[in-house]
């Protein structure tokens, strides 16, 4: 088991291992003072996960209630949010409950804007179950919902208090979902961290993803210190998004992944640094990706 410490404008552990579902409600007693939990998932991952974490819960106390919606890009939109909030208004949460995220980027995205937003805020966990969303969109506090002119367009910083990274429930994910969660990994290669595109390179992440996991993380965690709001530095983290994100819009958020979105992001960010004289790095970015399984 690994932890990593970030400091931003709220200090909590990022835990990467096996077996933490089951620590679940140990961490919420912990995080919360209040004994209701509400567990925020998706069509997806709720068949395999929700009884388990309810169940984590339970046995430390707490009542816990679900919302569950149509998995995918498409329904991270103002309706489901509005439904969730809706929902804890119906169940009366107080600013002592919480919220907890089990699942992937969409619905880490989704509970965070809505527990930064319900009563004015309401603390929150991150429970990634992707490789995607363990190296990204649970860590730093970038919560959003989609509108119909862009991607996380509507959203707000905010911090969670805790995230559990538990490998155990990758073992239900296809093989081109951990593909696609690799295009964060090679970002993270790309800007600063060549030992990880070589990892890469030159066998399967999987033989030791905690290490993969935490090395990224840690590299977040430095830019999310650095500047917590997205104004300088850690917008390096935003590589091959900017093309990407208006890739994911151009295909009705069903045509592309996000990790698709963002490797064709990112090879269009190296032919174009390339055009303005620097060291071109489109030929190994693309044949890292073509290796990986991703366009």
């Amino acid at each position: 088991m690994t932890t990593v410490t970030v400091k931003a404008s709220q200090t909590y552990d990022v835990t990467i291992g096996r077996g933490l579902l089951d620590t679940l409600g140990e961490e919420a007693a912990r995080a919360f003072q209040g004994r209701t939990v509400c567990i925020v998932s998706d069509s997806n991952v709720a068949p395999h996960y929700l009884s388990q974490a309810t169940h984590s819960l339970e046995r430390a106390g707490f009542t816990v209630l679900a919302f569950v919606f149509p998995a995918g890009e498409e329904h991270k939109n103002g309706h489901t949010y509005l439904s969730l909030l809706e929902y804890l208004a119906q169940e009366h949460l107080t600013r002592a409950d919480g919220l907890v995220a089990l699942g992937g980027g969409v619905v880490g995205d989704l509970t965070g804007f809505a527990a930064a937003t319900y009563l004015r805020g309401i603390p929150f966990l991150q429970l990634p179950t992707t490789l995607l969303a363990a190296v990204d969109a649970s860590v730093g506090g970038k919560t959003a919902i989609d509108l119909e002119r862009g991607k996380n367009l509507a959203g707000a910083f905010y911090q969670p208090k805790a995230v559990l990274c538990d490998l155990d429930t990758w073992a239900t994910l296809p093989a081109d979902i951990l593909s696609d969660g690799c295009a964060e990994v090679i970002k993270y290669g790309m800007i600063g961290d060549a030992d990880l595109l070589d990892t890469l390179a030159k066998g399967d992440f999987r033989e030791d993803p905690e290490e993969v996991v935490a090395r990224c993380i840690a590299h977040k965690r430095d830019l999310v210190e650095q500047d917590e709001f997205d104004t300088g530095s850690r917008q390096l983290l935003n590589l091959g998004h900017t093309i990407g994100h208006a890739a994911e819009k151009l295909g009705n958020y069903t045509d592309l992944t996000h990790g698709q979105a963002v490797a064709i992001g990112m090879v269009a960010a190296m032919r174009l640094s390339a055009l303005l004289g620097n060291e071109d790095l489109t030929a190994p970015l693309i044949d890292l990706l073509k290796h990986i399984g991703l366009p």
